[in-house]
């Protein structure tokens, strides 16, 4: 969790402040984040095997194989925004983009929110991270529609604004796996299925 809120965090600031050297550092981790998967998977699948958990044992080995699979998607989203570091390095202009600065703050806090929950098996924690998914969505809107007008205006700069697309949607994406995430600790802790 810490490695995918890692990741995120250069990935984004890479991004803002066109840092190609700094982009570069997210997918070392991001391989890692992957390794992580795959041994958890494994001990958990060994545990379920061996051990034979019953009630809450069985909701966390259920829950933390769910987990990792969003902490690994949170790890492909900021290699992703990463890759776009690219466009916006060597462009003369790039659009007007302060809701990403938000967005990545949400999204971050959300994932912490969501990791913090899990550790603390906090239900009501992990509820209050839902109710903050909307506020991405809205800030997903405002982008595409001021970076859609700015490309109106800058035909020959269209690449750079694909680019600051997919960076706001890489987020709202890190936004949904957060949200996936409380929603599994409420799973872990209650029993109650809220997708």
């Amino acid at each position: 969790g810490a490695r995918g809120e890692r990741a995120v965090h250069l990935a984004v600031t890479a991004f803002l402040v066109r840092d190609l050297a700094m982009a570069g550092e997210v997918e070392p981790i991001d391989a890692r984040i992957d390794r992580d998967e795959m041994e958890i998977d494994d001990l958990a699948v060994h545990m379920l095997a061996l051990r034979q958990p019953m009630a809450d044992d069985l909701r966390f080995i259920a829950t933390a194989l769910k987990f990792v699979t969003d902490l690994e998607r949170i790890g492909d989203e900021a290699v992703n925004v990463s890759e776009r570091v690219r466009e916006v390095a060597v462009a003369r202009a790039i659009p007007p983009h302060p809701q990403l600065a938000t967005m990545s703050h949400t999204a971050q806090a959300m994932l912490r929110e969501s990791l913090d929950a899990f550790v603390d098996r906090d239900a009501a924690r992990a509820e209050r991270v839902l109710l903050r998914d909307d506020e991405v969505d809205g800030l997903y809107g405002e982008t595409l529609r001021a970076v859609f007008g700015w490309m109106r205006d800058h035909p020959e700069e269209i690449p750079v604004g694909q680019a600051v697309l997919s960076v706001a949607k890489y987020l709202e994406r890190v936004a949904d796996h957060a949200t996936n995430l409380a929603e599994h600790v409420v799973f872990m802790v209650r029993g109650d299925d809220v997708r």
